[in-house]
């Protein structure tokens, strides 16, 4: 895709550049700079054009049983290895 190819961008995302272009101008910004600033800020609150390939899936987060569950989880783990590797006999060699 050469610079400056909008192919990848949404109906919506376009439609958008637009408006913010046709704001820009009626401030009295030149034509080339308003539809500069207009697509950098349709990049800036959308995060650019169209994305594709592997992993790029638009799941949802996490319910919040899961984080909930994790959390959980992570914690039993940190409660298990507070005394470190070995437990009560590292604990035993330390003292003598």
């Amino acid at each position: 895709m050469p610079q400056g190819d909008k192919s990848k961008y949404t109906t919506k995302q376009k439609r958008k550049a637009e408006h913010i272009e046709e704001g820009f101008e009626k401030k009295g910004v030149p034509q080339k700079e308003a539809e500069r600033r207009a697509w950098a800020t349709v990049n800036k609150q959308e995060g650019g054009g169209k994305k594709g390939g592997a992993g790029r899936s638009d799941s949802s987060p996490r319910s919040k049983a899961a984080r909930k569950d994790s959390a959980r989880r992570a914690s039993r783990t940190r409660a298990s290895n507070k005394h470190g590797a070995g437990g009560a006999r590292s604990r035993r060699l330390a003292k003598t």
